[in-house]
């Protein structure tokens, strides 16, 4: 079985440094652009996995993870937060609203990866 991985950011050379490592690494990605477009994209490729950035316009990450803990069919997601913040403060609010893991950029497409596959349990 693919796994499948949504990924959020709203610079596209994120999005296609991930489309690249994780396509590499034989995971299906799916990309949005920003947290609105990110939810929306829940429901038609229902990922086993989300990474998203916290600094976004429309819906940052944390409204994302937000709404995904909310959904019935999403709560149990696991979700990435890959982002250039590293304030113990944001990890704290993140773990606090349900993130699975945080991961500074840039990112190493070996270590993304093995988190994944630890997450996943793959």
């Amino acid at each position: 079985m693919t796994l499948k991985i949504l990924a959020i950011d709203d610079s596209r050379t994120i999005r296609e440094m991930l489309r690249h490592a994780l396509g590499n690494a034989g995971f299906e990605v799916h990309l949005a652009d920003d947290g609105v477009a990110g939810i929306e994209a829940l429901d038609h490729c229902h990922p086993d996995l989300v990474i998203t950035d916290i600094n976004m316009p429309r819906l940052d990450g944390f409204g994302v993870l937000e709404s995904i803990r909310q959904s019935e069919a999403f709560k149990t997601l696991p979700v990435l937060i890959l982002t250039t913040e590293s304030a113990q403060d944001l990890k704290n609010r993140a773990r606090e609203a349900g993130a699975t893991g945080w991961i500074v950029k840039p990112f190493d497409d070996g270590k993304l990866v093995s988190a994944i596959r630890r997450i996943a349990a793959i």
